[in-house]
């Protein structure tokens, strides 16, 4: 078993090079290079998710929080909401349990988290913020009942060790949903999507954030992303089980489940 912030033999042999959109770059360059992105585009991010996907984000995170059905009674149901920065997924947690469940945002990137704090601050929400790397959680063994990550497993410089940390830090029974633009399934429309995708999304984010390199680079970082089958087979060797995945608008989005058990 891994330890909170520790390491396992796996991450020593991990490739010293990984992907940044399109381009290989050190893998220690990557997580600094991500976070510039965010940084940018923090405050102005959920707008450009509604831009981009036409409002369907929204309905994308409420199916996810709907299959993850949070308890509205029984004893305290921990959700760990990883890269959750601004607080979308974790205010529906909290709307959706009736305030029963104790959510934590977990986020690497302290602009994002900003956000996301000052927006639940307004609205009485108890969410709970905390900075920190995906690949070495500051929380103790079997801590959560449940783990969501909503549109940013793909930024994570090294998704496997990701995966075995929010294994580490479910209890036996917890859940794990992941939320994350996918491979279009219906024939025609992928190669719709990647016309919009690779012509029009950097545009909007030069005209609405002034920022077209972070834009493109979102873009081609969907790409770069593993297909439905791939992603469950590496859920899967993550050590979680009885692994499926629904698709959303046709492949565009896909949400991942699996269990600890």
């Amino acid at each position: 078993m891994v330890p909170a912030g520790g390491s396992s033999k796996r991450n020593e042999m991990m490739p010293e090079e990984t992907t940044f959109g399109f381009r290989d770059v050190p893998l220690r360059e990557k997580q600094g290079l991500v976070d510039e992105v965010f940084h940018t585009v923090a405050r102005r991010y959920d707008l450009m998710n509604d831009l981009m996907s036409g409002g369907l984000h929204r309905i994308w995170k409420d199916a996810t929080v709907a299959w993850l059905s949070p308890p509205r009674r029984g004893g305290p149901y921990r959700v760990l909401d990883l890269a959750g920065g601004t607080g979308d997924v974790a205010t529906r947690i909290v709307e959706r349990s009736d305030g029963h469940a104790e959510v934590t945002v977990a986020d690497i990137n302290g602009s994002m988290l900003a956000v996301g704090r000052e927006r639940a601050e307004k609205r009485g929400l108890p969410i709970r913020f905390v900075e920190a790397n995906a690949e070495s959680l500051p929380f103790p063994d079997a801590r959560f009942d449940a783990c969501t990550i909503a549109f940013g497993i793909r930024n994570v410089p090294r998704i496997d060790v990701a995966l075995k940390e929010i294994h580490r830090v479910l209890r036996h029974g917890g859940r794990f949903l992941c939320l994350e633009f996918s491979a279009a399934s219906v024939p025609v429309l992928d190669r719709l999507y990647d016309n919009y995708s690779f012509r029009v999304i950097p545009l909007i984010g030069q005209i609405v954030a002034g920022d077209r390199e972070s834009y493109q680079y979102l873009v081609e970082s969907i790409r770069m992303f593993p297909n439905q089958e791939q992603f469950a087979a590496r859920i899967r060797d993550a050590g979680f089980e009885r692994v499926s995945y629904r698709n959303l608008s046709g492949g565009i989005a896909a949400i991942h489940s699996g269990w600890k058990l």
